[in-house]
């Protein structure tokens, strides 16, 4: 080893000052994986007692008021300060500017100002709920949400309307770093999918986060002023509400989803040693996903009113927008046959978003069908759907990038025998805790029920027990991946051996990412042809 230290991102600064008024988007992306990881133990904690609560049909442990006010903080939690922001803050912050061969982001100063608006639109949501809680699911349906609700409705939905705007400039500035900072030689169909995920999760950052925010203001104007904008008894219209807040929100389905499909497009061509297998088919149905998805928001209204030609309409559009994300799971079984496949951790995340990520996807189709919808809307069959896509999908597909891009972000290796064990453990306790949520809905429970009738006690035990399997499953990558900031072995360069030019700086990167502008001369994942059929099939 060297006995001088060689300056990285780091150990470029020491003190509390030059970590809060950094503009290194290197040092940003800590600071948000900090908050981020904050926020996901804060909503867990809510469904950890949600889930004790229904191991027995009667309110044993809360209130319905309460049970009402924790299905609600866990949701505004989960979604809006975890999902939406977890890979794009993190990963895409990280990775955006190392991947293209910029030094940093295209407007700094923005990106800090982006992480300031988060902690204190999270604070004050965070605050909020807890002093006064909010009663209204984390869809703020009105008339309950603008009249009837005793809650702290106001601040809850300040603090989200403030959070919107961190998301919008951080979508501002991946669409502009993209478009303008690109290392010279890297045209459009040589970026990694990785960036055209995080460049399509933008767009529709930038598109539709604003219609939330309207949406919000407009609630807010009712419930202080009284003025008849959602509410049927002052000449409002409580179907405006639905469609304004789904326009933005099923949009929203695809910003948390479609980073995960970045960073899974990532792990199997880097560990099956094989180029993407129809790249411009997968740049292709990541724009078609963002474009579709702005099109299907009327299918969670089909049992609101809305019109039967609409529903229709809607049904129809939402089969479609399935299509380009088929596309993307046979790809990557596609580039996975005959790879030379090497199981390590991250895989084994990228292997958990292709099948979990499949069956929310199918399950999608059952919710998108009219006559089947009327049956399990408001069921647990959706609740169970929504996490098959969400924690099946965008968390596996989060930790598996984390895990992916650990060495390179620390300079350290994690324990891979614990990584493994982990990547079980949440896989069979998500399972055991979501897939009898199916037949709960199918048998006819109703979601946000604080009680239920006793013969749903069986699947519900279950649907516990494997909530508190997943809980240690999260616990067990905390603990060693900070244990690996000390004690892990020194990570090379390129660990993995992938290519992209993020592994061509020492990890952890230097302040300024690279001594001189790379020059790329070649496609994403140009790894050598497998020139036998049988290939080796190497473990770690």
């Amino acid at each position: 080893m060297n006995t001088e230290q060689t300056v990285d991102y780091l150990n470029a600064g020491y003190g509390p000052k030059s970590w809060l008024l950094t503009t290194d988007h290197k040092r940003i992306a800590i600071l948000y994986l900090i908050s981020i990881t904050f926020f996901f133990f804060v909503g867990g904690f809510f469904a950890l007692i949600m889930r004790l609560e229904l191991l027995t049909p009667q309110a044993d442990v809360v209130s319905a008021h309460t049970y009402n006010e924790l299905f609600s903080m866990h949701g505004i939690t989960m979604i809006f300060f975890f999902l939406v922001p977890s890979i794009p803050a993190v990963l895409g912050n990280f990775l955006v500017p190392l991947m293209i061969g910029a030094r940093d982001l295209a407007f700094p100063r923005l990106n800090l100002l982006s992480w300031y608006l988060y902690i204190f639109g999270g604070i004050f949501t965070l605050v909020a709920m807890l002093t006064g809680g909010i009663d209204t699911g984390w869809t703020f349906y009105t008339p309950f949400s603008s009249a009837y609700s005793t809650t702290n409705v106001i601040p809850v939905v300040t603090g989200i309307f403030i959070l919107g705007f961190s998301s919008i400039l951080t979508g501002l500035n991946f669409i502009v770093t993209i478009h303008k900072m690109r290392a010279p030689g890297l045209t459009w169909f040589r970026l990694p999918l990785f960036i055209w995920a995080q460049y399509a999760t933008s767009v529709i950052i930038v598109l539709a986060t604003p219609v939330l925010a309207i949406t919000l203001a407009l609630l807010g104007v009712e419930r202080i002023f009284r003025v008849g904008i959602f509410d049927p008894a002052l000449g409002g219209d409580p179907l405006l509400f639905q469609h304004l807040f789904w326009f933005y929100s099923h949009p929203a389905v695809y910003i948390m989803v479609l980073p995960s499909m970045g960073v899974v497009s990532e792990l199997v061509t880097c560990f099956s040693r094989k180029r993407i297998f129809g790249y411009y088919f997968m740049a292709g149905a990541i724009m078609a996903i963002a474009a579709l998805g702005f099109l299907v928001w009327g299918h969670h209204m089909f049992v609101s009113g809305q019109s039967v030609y609409a529903g229709m309409v809607f049904s129809a559009l939402s089969y479609f927008v399935a299509v380009p994300s088929a596309v993307k799971v046979f790809n990557w079984t596609a580039t996975l046959y005959k790879g030379n496949i090497s199981f390590h951790t991250p895989l084994l995340y990228a292997f958990g978003f292709i099948g979990l990520f499949t069956i929310g996807g199918l399950t999608g189709l059952f919710l998108a069908a009219l006559a089947v919808d009327v049956h399990v809307t408001d069921t647990y069959f959706v609740v169970a759907h929504f996490h098959y896509i969400m924690v099946g999908g965008a968390v596996m597909g989060y930790l598996g990038g984390i895990h992916y891009w650990w060495p390179k972000i620390t300079g350290r290796m994690y324990n891979e025998g614990w990584a493994k064990f982990s990547a079980l453990i949440l896989f069979v306790g998500f399972n055991l805790t979501f897939f009898p949520q199916f037949i709960l809905g199918y048998l006819g429970m109703p979601r946000r029920y604080h009680v239920y009738p006793p013969e749903f006690q069986v699947l519900n035990v279950l649907s516990t027990a494997g909530a508190t399997i997943l809980g240690v499953g999260y616990l067990i990558p905390f603990t060693y991946l900070i244990w690996s900031l000390r004690k892990g072995k020194q990570a090379g360069p390129n660990p993995w051996n992938a290519t992209g030019l993020e592994w061509k700086t020492p990890s952890p990167p230097p302040p300024h990412n690279f001594d001189k502008v790379p020059i790329v001369t070649e496609g994403a994942y140009a790894y050598p042809p497998i020139l036998t059929t049988e290939g080796t099939h190497g473990g770690s």
